[in-house]
């Protein structure tokens, strides 16, 4: 029982170190920017180290693509999807044998919001991501985020 036991910790260590990991590879930014009265975009842009690559919200059959949950807020409607501005690679990979879409370096996810009345409040949500490189990927990780808005 106490082998058991011992094995479970250490799965649960590695898996968790694991998945820092892919926190260590993109470091994320969230801010906003107001671009009409009452209507502001929200900027989340990954910064993503060396060789890795994080797949786009559409990243194909495989891997995990990027995808942002954002928290219920009745101050606010979303106008839109999340748009990506990036210079986005398409290629064939063999370790999912079909084509994938990534970004290297840096990409800058865009969601506009509308907020209703003067209101001052914040977007908050999380975003799931995955990254790559050419002998690896790294677990998918979550990220919280809160960016003030309105006033």
């Amino acid at each position: 029982m106490k082998k058991i036991a011992l094995f479970l910790v250490a799965a649960l260590v590695t898996t968790l170190s694991l998945s820092a990991q892919s926190t260590t590879q993109v470091k994320w930014n969230f801010s906003s920017k107001k671009v009409a009265d009452n209507t502001y975009e929200i900027h989340m842009t990954a910064t993503i180290n060396g060789n890795w690559h994080m797949y786009a919200q559409d990243g194909g059959d495989g891997p995990v693509s990027t995808s942002f949950t954002f928290t219920k807020n009745p101050l606010l409607t979303m106008d839109g999807k999340v748009k990506e501005v990036g210079k986005m690679k398409k290629v064939y990979e063999e370790s999912f044998s079909s084509e994938v879409r990534y970004y290297e370096k840096s990409v800058d996810f865009v969601q506009t919001v509308k907020v209703k009345g003067k209101a001052k409040t914040n977007v908050a949500g999380k975003v799931e991501f995955m990254v790559c490189n050419d002998k690896e990927c790294l677990p998918p990780a979550d990220v919280d985020f809160k960016v003030a808005i309105g006033g």
